[in-house]
């Protein structure tokens, strides 16, 4: 039942003058609510988040309008419960010791009101103060709790959206000062001269984390992180605990792949976070489109520096196999296959016979055409080296094979 309800109701004359008497004692009711919050109540005791002047101040107000509105010479005004709602969630206060410590005050008046009918034995005042206590603090509660709620919301997006812009700032390399760097490992609890590393993991589908619950998971490890999501990407900074936790983290990562995920090598220096990022991407990109999985930047540089360069991988592509991309459809498919095929059998041709399902002296013969095709030797170190790295450029760019040749 509300307060309100009770108005029109003969009780409520009954309310109003024993709220009259109490309220002659007010000061002696303020003084004693205070001293039973401070006795009961350890976050109040201790001032965590209001000094004790500025905790009478909101006893007296809220104690002072109760009292108006047990009189009946006040409507039901929950505007100083709603004030006080925002300002203890402003402060940081936890909700059930604030509504712990209007129950207290409520309480109180309603020990008084129990005294002077115990004088004159009027059970029947006693009911109907005692209900219309309990209504108004329903009210009160219902009204500061909202107000409480309502607050943290905007103080939880307000928090939200300045931790968003400080990450953005990170990774596009905007900090560049040295006091706005601290501001940002300040908020992200990140450490500003510790150890990092960074990742990087395609979106499956639009604004949908490809790698979920990812912040709450590292920090079970110990281990702080900032992350941002992007139409395309997921990105994110890692604090480790040592350089050694990388290992944990690309463990972590690697459970359920849903797309590509690069990773940056680990760094040191918060301000080097965008570098890394970029490192991140070119990891990833390092991967067949399609695929799943997680490479970090070291365990494969050329494949990183190919991503790196598209323009400068595909003109090395056109420049290494041009020979073999001018050849009919067939014959192209079939020795840029058996190369492949050949690098990824570290060079053995029964390997390579064997993936292919073909007989040893056939890849011979295939190897022995794109020498020859080529101008080029697969046992000359350099140039194994340029048809590994033209090779991974098709493979991070096959529209490549079907591009007329740079000009040269």
């Amino acid at each position: 039942m509300h307060y309100q309800a009770l108005l029109s109701d003969g009780r409520a004359s009954r309310v109003a003058s024993l709220a009259a008497e109490v309220e002659r004692k007010l000061p002696e009711l303020i003084d004693s609510t205070v001293r039973q919050i401070l006795a009961e109540m350890p976050v109040y005791a201790d001032a965590r988040f209001v000094s004790h002047a500025e905790l009478r101040n909101s006893v007296r107000a809220n104690l002072e309008h109760v009292m108006r509105t047990l009189r009946g010479s006040d409507v039901p005004d929950l505007s100083q419960a709603r004030v006080t709602g925002r300002a203890r969630a402003l402060q940081g206060a936890p909700l059930p010791e604030l509504l712990r410590a209007y129950r207290i005050g409520l309480t109180e008046v309603w020990h008084r009101f129990v005294e002077l009918t115990a004088v004159t034995q009027d059970l029947a005042a006693l009911v109907a103060a005692t209900t219309a206590i309990w209504a108004l603090i329903d009210d009160l509660a219902e009204a500061l709790t909202t107000a409480y709620r309502d607050t943290t919301a905007e103080v939880m997006v307000a928090h939200q959206n300045r931790r968003s812009a400080l990450v953005e700032a990170l990774f596009a390399g905007g900090a560049a000062t040295e006091g706005a760097l601290w501001d940002i490992a300040r908020v992200l609890d990140l450490s500003l001269d510790g150890t990092f590393v960074v990742a990087a993991a395609e979106t499956p589908r639009l604004g949908q984390e490809p790698l979920p619950q990812i912040e709450a998971r590292l920090r079970a490890l110990q281990h702080a992180s900032a992350w941002r999501l992007t139409p395309d990407l997921q990105v994110g900074v890692v604090s480790l605990r040592d350089p050694a936790a990388a290992s944990a983290i690309v463990s972590l990562v690697r459970e359920h792949p849903v797309g590509r995920v690069g990773m940056s090598p680990v760094f040191t220096g918060l301000g080097n976070t965008a570098r890394a990022l970029h490192l991140a991407r070119v990891a990833l990109s390092s991967m067949t489109p399609g695929t799943s999985g997680l490479v970090q930047f070291t365990e494969s540089p050329l494949a990183g520096l190919v991503a790196s360069a598209p323009e400068a991988s595909v003109q090395l592509a056109h420049h290494v196999l041009q020979p073999v991309l001018d050849l009919p459809g067939d014959d192209r498919n079939v020795l840029l296959l058996t190369l492949r095929a050949w690098f990824d059998c570290q060079g053995s041709t029964k390997l390579t016979s064997e993936r292919m399902f073909c007989h040893p002296n056939t890849i011979r013969h295939r190897l022995k055409r794109i020498t020859e095709e080529l101008g080029r030797s697969l046992t000359n170190p350099a140039d194994i080296a340029e048809l590994g790295a033209a090779l991974r450029a098709l493979n991070l760019f096959p529209e490549a094979t079907h591009l007329p040749a740079p000009r040269r």
